[in-house]
């Protein structure tokens, strides 16, 4: 199986979300992680899409997605030309015992301990899946409590062409 992320610029109204995620749950195809937020454009918005599957059922989602009004454009993000993050928080059962080891795990993945109490600790960590999956497995021998993950976000390396037609238009 294939991954796919795209990003995608959006008219920033009442029910586009619904919208594009409901394309994927009509035609039975699974969003593996969904992120959205405003841009520095008003009224536009940016959503981030992660889906697997063969070539061409991705082919067929870029294609649906096109389709829908909202939809100003669609970036497909290739690993190898696009700079990717995810932030998790992860809650910890933490002792006196153990306080020492897992805050030498988290300076070791440049992590942050965002919160403290007498049983545990939430550290927060950005990164790409293998930096977060390394964390995740470090921490593997503490008892993990909660993890909350936000998705993937990306962004292109270098300009692009919405970013290149958006300067021309300026002027």
């Amino acid at each position: 199986m294939e991954e796919l992320i795209l990003s995608i610029l959006v008219h920033n109204s009442a029910g586009v979300l619904t919208r594009v995620s409901g394309l994927f749950s009509r035609r039975g195809y699974n969003i593996d992680s969904l992120t959205v937020g405003p841009t520095n454009t008003e009224g536009i918005s940016r959503m981030t899409v992660v889906a697997h599957g063969n070539q061409q059922i991705l082919e067929q989602i870029e294609k649906q997605l096109r389709k829908l009004e909202d939809v100003i454009e669609i970036f497909a993000l290739p690993s190898e030309a696009s700079v990717y993050r995810e932030l998790v928080m992860i809650k910890v059962e933490a002792d006196c015992h153990t306080r020492a080891d897992i805050v030498s795990i988290v300076d070791i993945f440049r992590a942050k301990i965002v919160d403290v109490s007498p049983d545990s600790m939430v550290i927060e960590v950005t990164g790409t899946h293998n930096k977060i999956n390394g964390l995740l497995a470090m921490l593997d021998g503490f008892n993990i409590v909660e993890i909350v993950r936000t998705g993937l976000t990306g962004i292109s390396r270098g300009l692009n062409n919405f970013e290149i037609n958006k300067k021309e238009n300026r002027g």
